[in-house]
């Protein structure tokens, strides 16, 4: 592979067919490995202790495969800390897999740091702090010698990209698991419905469509300040509002519909131009557009339209479609499980008399299945890196982003090779220390101006 550091390709990075492949074989791994513990105990330690962070901790500790323990939390809030820890203790009290103390409870920006010491080589930690510090966290895993599983997306401009391509193969290299919070790609109702349109179900893929259009989600929706936080502090508190926290609500959302379409096609985009506008903002100062509108195009040339929209009062749809030569295929149908999938004859989709093929219910939770397919690789030494598609994936929803916030039209390369890195310098963060965004003297922060700034996505 090319070397990300020079002038990196598509090319490059292009083909990842059959991803779930390598996560289903874990399971036909015949002999399990000892782990570093002689009580064969993995440990783990959750490093951002959000929502997302604390579902993903339940998922560890429900895998069945061997013992599993979570020994260390950290984060720069102590109320998500605690509030985390008293979930997961009421949760896992009777198997008593949480032994994690109060001197086993961090916080600050070098909390990671103190949370990765307390594991040993060949246990796992859980990424799911804002996107924008996964590369610091993960360069550190790698060099303690600890599994991963992280959070999407795993970047969110072109140079952390490159970061973590590189930090993928360090990985690689020393045979170290890493699982990205894609889950779709474990999923196996799209699994089945990937062979049926390999084999030639909806015939040539021509045009594919993806829906999210929701009311207000995550902390998108932005406020001005308190006086009782400093802005470093209530910019990664409202993350989903900053685009160098988490690659907006574009990024941090959206994701998963433009990962599963990627999937179905076997390709990523080669190009994206889009369209989006901020409609019904009120007071709100953070960086999001309220629509968002993008045609991708792939190398053979056909197309993929996806939809993003974040206004209450409107119809709301949260699925994604495949629309072929034969016939047509749901992906998803609300939100993302159970998927639902579904293929039918030609192209009128809903049609109970063309209706084809189902996958039956109820659907394995695929939330759970990422983390069964990590912990098997663990245990068996199966090899197991998600890290290049995980970039990939982010990197392409990055690039219909882009395209949206500058009204240009955006290649995978342009995203790729864009030098304008989002949070510089994070590694030298402190608490104390100042925001990489500050507000513009009307009290808000730079927002995209697509036409006026066009090579980069604010000012």
């Amino acid at each position: 592979m090319t070397d990300p550091k020079a002038g990196a390709s598509r090319r490059d990075f292009i083909k990842t067919g059959g991803a779930v492949a390598a996560a289903v074989s874990v399971a036909q791994a015949a002999t399990p490995l000892v782990h570093a513990g002689e009580d064969n105990t993995i440990q783990v330690a959750l490093i951002g202790a959000g929502g997302r962070g604390t579902g993903a901790a339940e998922n560890a500790l429900k895998t069945t495969s061997g013992p599993i323990k979570l020994v260390a939390m950290a984060d720069v809030f102590n109320d998500k800390l605690e509030n985390s820890y008293d979930q997961l203790d009421k949760e896992f009290k009777e198997t008593k897999q949480l032994d994690v103390p109060k001197e086993r409870r961090f916080l600050g920006f070098d909390a990671y740091k103190k949370a990765i010491d307390c594991l040993k080589p060949g246990d796992v930690a859980i990424f799911a702090t804002p996107p924008a510090f996964r590369w610091l966290h993960f360069g550190y895993a790698i060099e303690k010698g600890v599994n991963v599983f992280m959070e999407k997306p795993v970047t969110v401009d072109g140079p952390t990209s490159k970061r973590m391509l590189e930090l993928g193969e360090k990985a690689a290299a020393k045979n170290l698991k890493v699982g990205v919070g894609l889950m779709c790609r474990h999923c196996k109702a799209r699994g089945e419905l990937i062979e049926r349109v390999r084999a030639g179900e909806i015939g040539d893929i021509i045009t594919m469509r993806a829906y999210r259009q929701t009311g207000p989600v995550g902390s998108a929706f932005v406020q001005p300040k308190p006086n009782d936080i400093s802005e470093l502090l209530y910019q990664i508190r409202k993350f989903h509002g900053f685009l160098w926290a988490s690659g907006g609500c574009y990024s941090d959302f959206l994701i998963h519909n433009i990962d599963e379409c990627c999937w179905v096609k076997d390709a990523w985009p080669v190009k994206a131009q889009a369209s989006g506008a901020r409609t019904y903002r009120g007071d709100c100062i953070d960086q999001n557009f309220d629509t968002y509108s993008v045609e991708y195009t792939f190398e053979d040339g056909s197309k993929f339209f996806l939809e993003g929209r974040n206004i209450d009062g409107c119809k709301s749809e949260f699925a994604s479609y495949a629309h072929g030569s034969k016939n047509s295929a749901v992906i998803s149908t609300a939100a993302h499980s159970p998927a639902k999938c579904r293929i039918y004859k030609g192209q009128k989709i809903g049609s109970k008399k063309d209706l084809i093929w189902a996958f039956p219910q109820p659907e394995p939770n695929p939330y759970q299945l990422e983390w069964d397919h990590l912990i098997e690789a663990i245990r068996t030494d199966h090899p197991y890196n998600e890290v290049k598609r995980g970039v990939e994936a982010s990197l392409v929803t990055s690039m219909g982003r882009m395209a949206a916030h500058t009204g240009e039209t955006i290649t995978f390369d342009d995203m790729l090779n864009c030098t304008h890195e989002f949070a510089p310098e994070l590694e030298r963060w402190t608490m104390n220390g100042a925001a990489p965004l500050q507000t513009l003297p009307n009290g808000k922060y730079p927002i995209p101006q697509p036409g006026i700034i066009r090579d980069r996505e604010f000012g």
